[in-house]
């Protein structure tokens, strides 16, 4: 596998729009089949060998999991009983993946119902009627699956560097990134929510205490490059003119961002990635007055 590959929209979107559509589809089995969870992270995907998978979801017929398989290009199903079974994801359409995927686990006697509609896509389509041809690139999938493989051990590094509340590192299927997020442990100004194809209440479920988020953005369904991002909610003054190079504040999108490109051509990405991480918390932390010497501890070497 390729460390730090090469990701161009241009090359590349069609791939990830169909990928973000999937991974849709398989966080809304888990809401709908599983208990809620604080900030909805019982319904994300976690980064796996294979590529990002859903927790397993408990039935009466049986315990399931399922995984987005970036090397063999499929959704694949796996029961607590050693049931396996593979659904292409070339196929043609997301209207094709969704009435198969809908078969496969009909076929196992398993829960096949779920929200029908995208979630946080605008002018979103329903999965069942989204039948415009999709095209899937299995190299463009690789490239994808690699990036995630060496960015997640810079991201868990820095989520090692804390002991307050944090999230593990996940990806959240609604903006289709790969994220982590630190709380300090106090509640936060009611959320006013507005995020198109979200309900306000999970929104502000999400953002009832104060967070300082990072994360990897690939862009998924909305044509852009991928970025590395980091913001605070609530912002605390003064921290859209911080310093955070080699990071810079985007006004339009209300965070911190470094490209992908920028971190794959450094000569140490990995260093480069930490530092935005800490330099953007350390801001966030710093003017929204956390308690650092409570909240951190130096990463504990494997």
């Amino acid at each position: 596998m390729q460390h730090w590959p090469e990701l161009s929209h241009a090359r590349d979107g069609e791939t990830f729009a169909l990928l973000h559509l999937a991974s849709q589809m398989l966080g809304k089995l888990r809401v709908a089949h599983a208990p809620w969870v604080n900030h909805g992270w019982h319904a994300t995907l976690h980064p796996v060998a294979e590529g990002l998978a859903i927790e397993p979801i408990e039935t009466a017929a049986a315990c399931f999991s399922l995984t987005l398989d970036l090397a063999r290009h499929a959704i694949v199903l796996a029961t607590d009983e050693g049931e396996r079974d593979l659904l292409p994801l070339d196929l043609g359409s997301v209207a094709a993946l969704h009435r198969m995927l809908v078969e496969m686990l009909g076929a196992h006697g398993l829960p096949s119902d779920f929200h029908g509609k995208p979630n946080e896509v605008e002018g979103a389509v329903r999965f069942a009627d989204d039948s415009a041809p999709r095209r899937y690139d299995p190299d463009s999938a690789l490239r994808l699956h690699a990036a995630i493989a060496s960015i997640t051990p810079v991201f868990e590094r820095f989520r090692a560097g804390f002991v307050g509340k944090c999230s593990p590192v996940h990806l959240f299927w609604g903006s289709f990134d790969l994220a982590v997020t630190r709380f300090s442990g106090r509640a936060a100004p009611e959320h006013p929510g507005g995020i198109p194809g979200l309900p306000d209440r999970i929104t502000r479920e999400a953002y009832s205490h104060e967070v300082s988020s990072a994360g990897f953005w690939p862009a998924g369904i909305v044509a852009a490059e991928p970025i590395f991002y980091s913001y605070a909610y609530p912002e605390p003054p003064g921290f859209r003119d911080g310093d955070a190079a080699p990071g810079r504040f985007d006004s339009a999108l209300g965070e911190f961002v470094l490209p992908y490109a920028d971190v794959r051509a450094a000569p140490d990405p990995d260093a480069m990635l930490l530092d935005f991480l800490e330099r953007t918390y350390a801001l966030a932390a710093d003017l929204g007055q956390w308690d650092r010497a409570a909240l951190e501890r130096a990463p504990v070497a494997p």
